[in-house]
């Protein structure tokens, strides 16, 4: 006599025969320029295709350093100036987040956002490390050499440095180049 076996009676091994829908998350670095929105909208068109990925928006302000130098010896801020200046930063932030979600929630795209600050190259890196993206899309500003020697490029940087894929959109023709 043949044994029969159920889907009852399977071992709970069996059961992970069913495919198991693992969540990618692409992380976008938006700022202020339209190269970084162009970005985010190319890969809303041309890289979601699938409801189980999630869009991390990252924002990263630069410190505010509280020291000011005039043509004699450095002075400090008051401290309100410092606090009016970083909630200047935090809201300039928070309305451009509020934006690239807004054209997320428009495709109806699962995102989040976050607001860090540091040199932007080493945090948009290092927070693409620690929460595990799988792909890291940035916007590229079409600097000329001299401009990227001396300013330097976040889209370059993170190409050399960054553990997880990258996606550099380089923006159409018709935007017109950021300064």
């Amino acid at each position: 006599m043949e044994a029969e076996t159920s889907a009852a009676n399977a071992p709970a091994s069996a059961a992970s025969d069913t495919p198991v829908t693992m969540k990618k998350m692409i992380m976008v670095a938006i700022d202020e320029s339209e190269e970084s929105f162009y970005a985010l909208k190319w890969a809303l068109d041309n890289l979601i295709n699938d409801p189980s990925i999630i869009i991390t928006l990252i924002n990263v302000q630069l410190p505010f350093s509280p020291m000011v130098y005039p043509a004699g010896p450095a002075v400090f801020a008051a401290p309100t100036v410092v606090e009016a200046v970083k909630k200047g930063q935090h809201e300039n932030a928070t309305r451009i987040l509020s934006q690239a979600l807004h054209l997320c929630k428009q495709k109806m795209v699962k995102a989040e956002s976050l607001i860090l600050e540091g040199d932007p190259k080493d945090k948009i890196c290092q927070t693409a490390h620690e929460l595990h993206a799988d792909l890291l899309v940035v916007g590229s500003r079409r600097l000329g050499k001299i401009k990227r020697a001396f300013l330097g490029s976040v889209s370059d940087y993170c190409a050399h440095h960054v553990q997880c894929p990258i996606l550099i959109v380089k923006p159409s023709k018709d935007i017109p180049k950021s300064s």
